[in-house]
């Protein structure tokens, strides 16, 4: 199912049984996607706070929720206090 068709379904209250399916499916895809643009952010040489910023949310918040499942091989800005 294509992810329009997956919305389509998560918005459409008539079945709750397929629409908490579609909304898990969502939630599921949102975080990989989120995950790739934090990874695109910090190899495009973004600190944490401007990944933070754009998200909406605080450095320490995007820091512990993405520093263990970044690709190991990026760069990530270290910046002391």
């Amino acid at each position: 199912m294509e992810s329009n068709d997956v919305a389509r379904v998560a918005a459409d209250t008539r079945d709750p049984r397929a629409g908490l399916r579609a909304v898990s499916s969502l939630r599921t895809l949102t975080e990989r996607l989120e995950l790739a643009q934090v990874e695109a952010g910090l190899r495009d040489g973004m600190s944490w706070q401007e990944v933070a910023d754009a998200l909406g949310v605080t450095r320490q918040a995007v820091h512990k929720k993405y520093a263990r499942k970044i690709d190991p091989t990026i760069a990530v800005p270290r910046r002391s206090r």
